[in-house]
Order: C-alpha cells, then sequence, then structure tokens
C-alpha cells in the first residue's frame, strides 16, 4: 500500500473518530440541559407550593364551619349589623354586596344623608350582606370583604371601614377583595382598626361561614339583586316610576320622626 493510501485511510478514520467526539459532546450538552431544566422545574414547583403554603390564612373561603355572627349583631339568626339608635323611628334595610357596583353608587348617593339621619337618631339602618357577585361572576372578593367588614364591627368600627370598602371598590371584573393582603391595606384608612386581633379575624375567615348563612337569607328573600333597599319593611329602591332620592328620604324619615 502507498503512503498515499494510507494516509487518506488515517484521515478518514480521525475524520469519523472526530465526528464521533462531537456527537458524544452534543450528547452530553442535550442531557445536561434536561437535568438543569428539570431541576428549575422542580425549584420552581417548590416555590409554587411554598406560596401556596405562606399564603394558606389568605386562601380560606371555608363556609362550612360554625357560624360566629359578629359582635352586636342582631335580628332573626344575628345576620344583621345595624347602625344607629334602637329608639330611631325609621328602619333602612340595606342588602348589598361590596363587589356589587350599583352598591356602590347607591353609598357613594346616599351615604351623606344615611349618616346625618342616623346621627340625628332619627333612622336605624339593618345593613345585611350578599355574595351576589361571587355567584355571578366567580371569586371570592364579596365573601371576603363581608368577612372582614364583620371583623372591622368586631372591633366597633363597622361604618367607616364599610365605607371605605365602597370608596376604593374595585371594579367588577377585578376581584381584588379576594386578597386579604388587600382589605387589610384598606384598613389602614380606619383609625386604629388594623390589630393582630383584625388581621387573624380576616385570615382565619372567622365570620365566612355567618356571611354565607347572610347570603342563604338573602336568596331565600328572592329580592332579585343588590342593593335591595327597604324602609320599614317597603322597598324602596329599583323603582323606575317613583324613584328615591336622598331629598326623598330624609323627608319621610323626618316625617315619620315628627309622627
Amino acid at each position: 500500500m502507498s503512503d498515499k493510501n494510507r494516509e487518506g485511510k488515517r484521515s478518514a478514520r480521525e475524520r469519523i473518530a472526530a465526528e464521533r467526539e462531537r456527537d458524544k459532546a452534543r450528547e452530553r450538552r442535550r442531557r445536561t440541559l434536561i437535568v438543569g431544566a428539570t431541576v428549575v422545574c422542580v425549584l420552581a414547583l417548590a416555590a409554587v407550593i411554598g406560596v401556596i403554603a405562606a399564603n394558606s390564612g389568605e386562601d380560606k373561603t371555608d363556609t362550612s364551619g360554625p357560624v360566629a355572627a359578629p359582635t352586636g349583631a342582631a335580628g332573626q339568626d344575628s345576620l344583621v349589623i345595624p347602625v344607629g339608635q334602637d329608639t330611631a323611628k325609621s328602619t333602612l334595610t340595606v342588602w348589598e354586596d361590596f363587589r356589587c357596583p350599583a352598591c356602590k353608587n347607591f353609598e357613594d348617593t346616599y351615604r351623606a344623608t344615611i349618616h346625618e339621619l342616623t346621627a340625628a337618631g332619627k333612622l336605624r339602618v339593618e345593613y345585611r350582606l350578599a355574595t351576589l357577585i361571587d355567584k355571578n361572576m366567580g371569586g371570592s372578593g364579596s365573601l371576603r370583604a363581608a368577612n372582614a367588614a364583620a371583623c372591622a364591627q368586631d372591633a366597633g368600627k363597622f361604618t367607616a371601614y364599610h365605607d371605605v370598602l365602597y370608596e376604593n371598590q374595585p371594579v367588577e371584573t377585578d376581584d381584588a377583595f379576594a386578597k386579604n393582603s388587600k382589605l387589610i391595606e384598606l384598613a389602614g384608612k380606619v383609625d386604629g382598626l388594623v390589630t393582630p386581633a383584625f388581621e387573624k379575624c380576616v385570615n382565619d375567615g372567622t365570620h365566612n361561614s355567618w356571611v354565607a348563612k347572610s347570603n342563604e337569607a338573602f336568596e331565600a328573600g328572592n329580592f332579585g339583586g343588590t342593593p335591595t333597599v327597604l324602609l320599614n319593611g317597603k322597598k324602596v329602591s329599583g323603582d323606575q316610576q317613583n324613584p328615591l332620592t336622598p331629598e326623598k328620604l330624609k323627608q319621610m324619615v323626618e316625617e315619620a320622626a315628627k309622627a
């Protein structure tokens, strides 16, 4: 065999060997990438599990526990949060949902008048909470906000917190009230409300079952929607022919107070 043929065969062997080494190197890199990606996925999954565990208090939407009515709750099954004096001649019953845009509109329109009449001892308001938007839109903001409001009632600061929730209501499709951290943040707008007891009440969902029972009463009443407003037991909301106004509400309450 000539030197030239031997050299050609050696070069071919070397090329084949070099190609095999390149194939092995590519295979090692591929395995390394697979292992690395697997580790990242495992770490990411662990992180998600950790976050869920850390926020387990914020995810409590269980309504199957014992019904714990907030302090001072009144009415049948203690489902009413009363505001105002018991001696007031008129009672305004308000069925509402903190996620409900129409409820916000009612509150924005009548808030000053209601505060004026309750402060004067002429009107007692019975707030009754529903979770209609959670049912219609999904989410848990109605439930959690109602629970937080009940926690504020425990602290003797329901009215102020109630108003803060409506003043800061997110759009209907944004379930921001589902985050307990948001509800506690808003509680910071009410002097003295944020305490360890309030935070625990919110995070534990202490009044969730009470809220659920209140919503059952709302559904049993076949009211159709929120807000549903009754003055001395007579529905005064939703009448297009004779709509309620702040001035009309004030006039009816003052006339009842004089009677």
